[in-house]
């Protein structure tokens, strides 16, 4: 044994000591921790559960979401055992876990611009609309068939959220096949910035509906009309107004020479307009996704030009440590013994299939000769990031004083991100290499 071996061993031994000795004239370890320590452990253990659930998801060829998800589902398993189950109730970490929400929606706005919104063809607008009306549809009416004594309201909100699609899956299969620039591959994309605000515009106005109202208004029943009015009429006012006026601050802004000027500035056209949503009656995260539409590559120019990095990659480390805790939060909360029931194991079931269908339809709007009008419905299937923010909603809202989503329904869509997660990957390969066999010329016997 070394000299510096000798020396740690001694450092180890007497700190034991101290501790001990201090803890023992205190009169041992106290049963409760402060707020913050809880919310100190319950990061760290939350933290290193997304961190190995997505590197497990991408050894495997899987998106991080899902490896974060099971994460999650394995660690609410446990929790009981490990005296971890404050975590699915406690405050502070639940308030991050929804900023975390805010910044996924804000980092969803400022992949797209508003310039996308304008490109897409005719037929990536169809696709979009045909999938999103067809999927809020037969969603609803699978959620009435198997909960006919649940509130139409419950049927409603389950089948809302169902309509929004997660290309990212897709998106990167395509990659991988070389077929990112193909027709269907182009009418995906398209449709997919479409599809990520009709879904926020039903998310919108599905949280309008539901959340707690105070006042006048509070007595009455909200139009589901008024309410796609308000949400549509805020998009367009935001989008507007933001793209005419925010060139100009973010030109203020830098001449700013404080550090972080644009991260902060970013961020606070974010959460601003997200308070502006929440305070005319909508889903906040409405308000984070318009703030990222409006923000494009060239409101970060000069701050680029002076050697800072863009706005969405100063975004990127608060992203990738809050959004991971949302995820394993929602999994964390998943039930699974609700899965061990066979009759409750036909809701997700049957709602994965209803999904299924639902994003099938989208063949329909494929309007190219030459299309795969299978590919494209196959690469619309995936549901992921709204679809996990309705999960997390539906346990906020009340009808008739009790929760719109219960376990059973909770669990059944967080089942339905999972299944269709891993269903879309396979199938989309298979439809790819049909075609690609069909359009191979055979000889001539």
């Amino acid at each position: 044994m070394n000299t510096r071996t000798v020396v740690r061993v001694a450092f180890v031994a007497a700190g034991a000591l101290l501790l001990g000795g201090g803890i023992g004239h205190s009169g041992g370890a106290p049963d409760h921790i402060d707020e913050l320590g809880a919310l100190a452990l319950g990061l760290a253990v939350v933290v290193a559960a997304a961190l190995i659930g997505g590197h497990a998801a991408g050894w495997l060829g899987q998106a991080a979401v899902l490896g974060e998800l099971l994460a999650g589902m394995a660690l609410g398993a446990l929790a009981g055992r490990a005296k971890l189950q404050f975590i699915a109730t406690d405050p502070f970490l639940d308030i991050l876990a929804r900023t975390g929400m805010l910044l996924l929606m804000f980092e969803v706005g400022l992949d797209l611009s508003v310039r996308d919104l304008f490109a897409v063809g005719p037929s990536a607008l169809l696709v979009a609309i045909i999938g999103t009306a067809a999927s809020l549809a037969i969603g609803t009416g699978a959620a009435a068939l198997l909960l006919p004594a649940s509130a139409p309201a419950i049927h409603i909100f389950i089948g809302a959220a169902l309509t929004a699609t997660s290309v990212g899956i897709t998106a990167r299969v395509l990659k991988d096949l070389g077929a990112s620039r193909s027709i269907e591959a182009r009418i995906i994309l398209g449709a997919a910035v479409v599809d990520d605000v009709l879904g926020l515009v039903v998310l919108g106005s599905v949280a309008a509906s539901f959340a707690p109202q105070s006042g006048p208004a509070a007595s009455g029943d909200v139009s589901v009309a008024a309410l796609i009015m308000k949400t549509l009429g805020f998009l367009a006012l935001a989008i507007v107004l933001g793209d005419w006026l925010t060139p100009a601050w973010f030109r203020q802004a830098a001449k700013l020479r404080t550090k972080g000027a644009l991260l902060a500035v970013g961020l606070c056209f974010c959460f601003f307009l997200s308070w502006a949503a929440s305070r005319i009656g909508l889903a906040a995260l409405v308000g984070a996704f318009a703030a990222g539409l409006v923000l494009e590559d060239a409101h970060s120019e000069t701050f680029v030009r002076r050697g800072e990095r863009p706005l969405g990659e100063l975004l990127e480390p608060m992203t990738s440590f809050l959004v991971p805790v949302f995820f394993v939060l929602v999994g964390f909360r998943v039930d699974l013994r609700t899965l061990a029931q066979p009759a409750a194991l036909a809701l997700p079931l049957v709602l994965t299939v209803a999904a299924i269908a639902g994003k099938l339809c989208c063949a329909c709007g494929v309007l190219p000769r030459g299309a795969s009008k299978l590919t494209v419905a196959i690469g619309m299937i995936p549901r992921g990031e709204v679809a996990l923010v309705f999960a997390a909603l539906g346990g906020t809202f009340r009808v008739d004083r009790a929760q719109l989503l219960d376990q059973q329904g909770y669990t059944a869509i967080v089942t339905v991100v999972i299944l269709t997660t891993l269903i879309t990957p396979s199938a989309l390969k298979w439809s790819l290499r049909s075609r690609a066999d069909q359009a191979v010329p055979r000889p001539a016997v």
